[in-house]
């Protein structure tokens, strides 16, 4: 289920805390787990602290990485679409409009379980405007309580392979390319200077594309690690690995002009002779590098 409640940027975090209060725990209570951002809102010490006198665990997603919780960004980008087209003309009335947004949106089935939230939550779906223009025949329904529980296990188990089989083909479908890259505390690396996290790094387009070298303080997820990052650059320091490359030595030879591995047709002579030539490219390449330094 999704709900949609307007409010202000300028909300406070306890104004937050209310809101959420009177729009989601009068509904269904307390969770156990909860997923944030890393908006400066949810990590008040007042809110870290509500929460743990709570019992319920934060997880917090990394930063600039929205991969971390597809869901709500899914449903975010389903938000910035619905209220344009049901505001049109009268843009004033958004906050108006929301809930009609929300009730479409919880009455559309899903593209991995097929039904919709209501469907999911409550067994059916609500009666809309439309079907009030002919109310059929009513028919008999058994409404024992343990007829209709099994009902909603059954469907609850259906929902749960559903969601499970798309889960599986989303992960296998992204990670046809993925390669695997796992470091350890200590290593050093490069960070890619993203323009949304880093504006004051990306101001031109002939500044660095990435900065470093970093160390690898600690191994927070299977993908995700905290850096040692000086605190001038205002940021948080825990990265998704796709924001990594690893560190080699500008003194050493560059890696891309070297080969590293017998080539298919190739014997040892061969490869002595392209090293040799790789060797003087090298050599070359760093020649020219430094004259335009010194020009």
């Amino acid at each position: 289920m999704a709900h949609f409640v307007p409010c202000h940027t300028t909300h406070d975090a306890t104004q937050v805390a209310n809101l959420y209060f009177k729009q989601i725990v009068t509904l269904y209570g307390i969770p156990k787990s909860m997923v944030f951002d890393r908006d400066t809102k949810f990590l008040s010490h007042f809110l870290l602290t509500l929460w743990r006198k709570m019992g319920t665990h934060l997880k917090f997603s990394t930063t600039f990485h929205p991969q971390t919780d597809g869901q709500t960004e899914v449903t975010n980008r389903s938000l910035g679409t619905l209220p344009r087209v049901l505001v049109k003309k009268n843009i004033k009335a958004w906050d108006e409009l929301l809930s009609h947004a929300e009730f479409a949106f919880n009455r559309t089935p899903s593209k991995a379980t097929g039904l919709s939230p209501f469907q999911v939550l409550y067994g059916q779906n609500p009666r809309t405007p439309l079907d009030l223009t002919s109310i059929p025949t009513p028919t008999k329904f058994s409404w024992e309580a343990e007829k209709r529980a099994k009902e909603i296990q059954d469907l609850h188990s259906h929902i749960r392979e559903r969601i499970e089989k798309a889960n599986a083909q989303a992960m296998n479908q992204a990670n046809k390319h993925k390669k695997n890259v796992q470091y350890q505390p200590g290593d050093l690396v490069w960070i890619h200077l993203r323009k949304e996290r880093f504006p004051g790094k990306r101001k031109s387009k002939l500044m660095p594309r990435s900065d470093g070298p970093f160390e690898i303080l600690e191994k927070i997820g299977p993908n995700s690690y905290k850096v040692d990052l000086p605190g001038e650059y205002g940021v948080s320091v825990t990265f998704n690995v796709a924001d990594f490359s690893p560190y080699y030595d500008p003194n050493d030879d560059i890696p891309s002009l070297r080969s590293n591995s017998h080539q298919a047709g190739e014997d040892d002579g061969d490869q002595a002779t392209n090293e040799s030539k790789n060797d003087e490219k090298v050599k070359e390449v760093k020649k020219v590098a430094k004259e335009v330094k010194d020009i």
